[in-house]
């Protein structure tokens, strides 16, 4: 049909009914197919969002081990290993390229004494007795794999999805796709379990190439949890707030030739959070009100586990209190990083954080709250089967462990499996990025569809590669 001879229509009235089909499609587009397609310059960048479908969680506290927890030691039961300590590794196994550069080591027994936990029967050593417990509410992948083999990969690489820096982490992108439900409080927080600094940094829990605002918030670790928080001596409510309407003011002014400078709005909205937090944050970080009975829950009455006990059971007020995702670091400055003398670094580690997990477990599930919260522990690798320095291990990125609880998964089971060794993973595989995009699944966002536009390049946290295991 040439051009001459399309039906054009001659009125109003007749162009609406030709096209009228036409508008309800165009809505169903809008409702079912339009990605979250970021723009700088929106009225409210922490607005809540519509997820891509109904989600299983809308909350994540993420239990970060940084340094790399040896999962031969702790979820992933491998008899063989004891059977050949002390021999090589045998000739089936390809040589993995490790680390530190050593070669040829012997396999390393683990000295875990292991267990059958629960109704389902999971395998768990005894560095997690408390854990154990809730054997029946965890679903432990045992086939995870990263693309860094140091530290500043592997960390940049758990939080990112790129063993560069320079990208939006995952908190971020959820901050950005899913905004916040409580705005007097930032959507990201990050609380260390010290004052050592995480390898890479505030990286970690920044946006990359995105506006600043969905940056992670850090918390301490001890005393205070947000320092600054209170105005200055002899400074009013009133007062306080004509000195932010004029800086945000100066600021705005100066902005206006400078739209992409996200930083600038980033800090004019970081006042104003600050300002609000003045009022709701005190409450929500204030554990004085919880009981002695929680406490105790938690470990705080113990030393070696107050501290990591403060930390869950402030998660556990943060997300009470709308923060939609919570990252907690334990062995901050790589302290879980174990390439000698592992059984005395991970004993004491592993001492520190078991009942605190447990507690913050057992506190979600009693009060309902494990259902929408999903609950994710892990490091940014796992340790290799051969030995270091005689008694340590190396890192492994080819094969390790992280278990998720809560946020509507079935628990009691295990989805993949490493080969009989711990070395590699070798069944139902899952890469970083299919770790991104499965946490993205369970918070009820399509990672195909989280999008951020970045000097005209559709970026995504997975970089293109993630793909999310539904059978989760």
């Amino acid at each position: 049909m040439s051009c001459d001879q399309i039906k054009r229509p001659t009125s109003r009235r007749e162009f609406l009914q030709q096209a009228g089909c036409g508008f309800g499609a165009v809505a169903l587009a809008a409702l079912t197919q339009e990605p979250l397609l970021g723009a700088a310059n929106a009225l409210n960048p922490v607005a809540v969002k519509i997820p891509n479908h109904k989600p299983r969680a809308k909350n994540v506290i993420f239990l970060f081990m940084e340094g790399g927890p040896s999962h031969l030691d702790t979820f992933d039961y491998k008899p063989l290993l004891n059977t050949l300590a002390g021999q090589r590794l045998p000739a089936s196994f390809k040589p993995p390229l490790t680390a530190m550069g050593e070669a040829n080591s012997p396999l390393l027994e683990c000295k875990r004494e292991w267990k059958q936990r629960g109704q389902s029967g999971l395998w768990v050593s005894d560095w997690f007795e408390n854990v154990a417990l809730h054997a029946d509410d965890l679903t432990v992948i045992r086939s995870c794999a990263s693309s860094g083999i140091n530290h500043a990969g592997g960390v940049c690489s758990m939080n990112t999805g790129s063993v560069f820096g320079g990208r939006p982490s995952l908190g971020a992108w959820v901050s950005y796709g899913l905004g916040t439900e409580n705005e007097n409080l930032p959507g990201f927080v990050v609380i260390k379990d010290s004052e050592g600094t995480v390898v890479n940094g505030v990286r970690n829990w920044g946006t990359g190439f995105m506006p600043a605002v969905y940056q992670g918030v850090e918390f301490n670790a001890e005393g205070v949890a947000i320092k600054y928080l209170d105005n200055p001596k002899g400074v009013s409510v009133d007062r306080q707030r004509d000195k932010l309407d004029l800086l945000a003011a100066l600021n705005r002014q100066y902005g206006e030739t400078r739209t992409d400078n996200t930083e600038l709005d980033a800090r004019i909205r970081g006042y104003e959070l600050a300002y609000r937090m003045q009022s709701e944050a005190p409450q929500a970080v204030d554990l004085s009100r919880e009981t002695e009975a929680t406490r105790k829950l938690y470990g705080m009455d113990r030393e070696e586990t107050a501290v990591f006990g403060r930390n869950c059971l402030l998660a556990r007020r943060l997300v009470e209190n709308g923060v939609r995702f919570v990252q907690l670091y334990s062995g901050a400055g790589s302290k879980w990083d174990s390439h000698k003398g592992i059984e005395k670094a991970h004993s004491k580690l592993c001492r520190s954080v078991d009942q605190p997990i447990a507690g913050l477990l057992s506190d979600l599930k009693s009060r309902g709250m494990l259902e929408d919260t999903l609950v994710i522990w892990g490091g940014e690798f796992g340790r290799t089967p051969m030995s270091e320095a005689g008694d340590g291990r190396d890192h492994n990125p080819t094969g390790f462990t992280m278990w998720m609880a809560g946020g509507g998964l079935q628990g009691g089971r295990t989805i993949g499996a490493t080969d009989e060794l711990g070395l590699y993973a070798v069944e139902d595989r899952l890469h970083v990025h299919d770790l991104h995009a499965t946490i993205l699944h369970l918070l009820g966002v399509d990672h195909t569809k989280l999008i951020y536009s970045n000097k005209g390049r559709p970026e995504r946290i997975d970089q293109n590669e993630g793909h999310a295991f539904l059978q989760i």
